[in-house]
């Protein structure tokens, strides 16, 4: 049986609450927490470690597929009530169902046969960084690299744009863009610096060659001049309009749709 939870000062509400306002507390702990029935289902079919399963009895009768699926990787589960639910939710329509998750691992190196990856610089937006990963895990994007400054891929905003794929999409982190650039460039890879700049390359002039990272920047600022130098190639994505550039998760989708339409055929870049 569930235990049960109807207050707001429970040890366990509050450790959700600091691990959904706080990036560095997550990262202290390596855990975060999830909310909405299916993302939390979503994060136990990915094969996350689940610490606890919170629902309400709403939650229980309506979403009990979802439920089953989150129970056989939790060992321990609450059920609370609905205005301890609403003080959790981080939504204006809550499901009423959250869970605390094991962060999958970072860092690990790049797999062997890895040819199309995607690097952020000092990315801020938590709904672009979801946005973006979703993209990647539809497209088959090899891995994701987060690099400065970027925002945390786990926050609640982040995760419900990510829709499920941060689960999946391997991620990879690193303090420094250029120096990350510099090594994907000993290791083969072709490194497209993403710029509004009429002079750069079309990107849609790209051909199969060799592994491509694509390297996208700030929101506002795009990338550093010491990133922009350190990558193989300058690209820009032609625009007809009078716009002078896109959102950073729109242009990040149309480099990578690029990059995997390229290794499908053709010759070089």
């Amino acid at each position: 049986m569930p235990v049960e939870i109807t207050s707001r000062k429970n040890d366990l509400v509050k450790e959700m609450l600091h691990l959904s306002d706080s990036a560095a507390y997550r990262r202290e702990k390596r855990m975060f927490a999830a909310e909405g029935a299916r993302l939390c289902s979503d994060a136990a079919r990915s094969g996350l470690r689940i610490d606890s399963l919170l629902y309400t009895g709403r939650a229980g009768e309506k979403y009990g597929s979802y439920l089953d699926a989150i129970r056989k990787a939790s060992p321990a589960e609450y059920l609370v009530s609905q205005p301890v639910a609403a003080y959790l939710s981080g939504t204006r329509s809550p499901q009423g169902v959250f869970c605390v998750c094991a962060m999958p691992e970072t860092g690990r190196p790049l797999p062997a046969a890895a040819k199309t990856l995607l690097v952020l610089e000092d990315m801020q937006d938590p709904a672009n960084m979801g946005a973006v990963l979703r993209t990647a895990e539809a497209l088959g994007i090899d891995g994701v690299l987060l690099c400065g400054s970027c925002c945390d891929a786990y926050s609640p905003k982040a995760l419900r744009a990510s829709m499920g794929a941060v689960f999946r999409v391997p991620l990879l982190r690193s303090d420094d863009a250029p120096a990350a650039v510099r090594r994907l460039n000993e290791a083969g890879f072709t490194t497209l610096a993403a710029v509004p700049d009429p002079s750069a390359v079309p990107v849609t002039s790209l051909r199969r060659g060799r592994p491509t990272a694509a390297v996208v920047g700030n929101e506002g600022s795009g990338l550093t001049r010491e990133t922009q130098r350190a990558c193989s190639v300058r690209v820009t994505i032609p625009m007809r309009g009078r716009a002078e550039s896109l959102n950073a998760a729109a242009s990040a989708a149309i480099l990578m749709w690029e990059m995997t339409r390229a290794e499908a055929g053709g010759e070089g870049l």
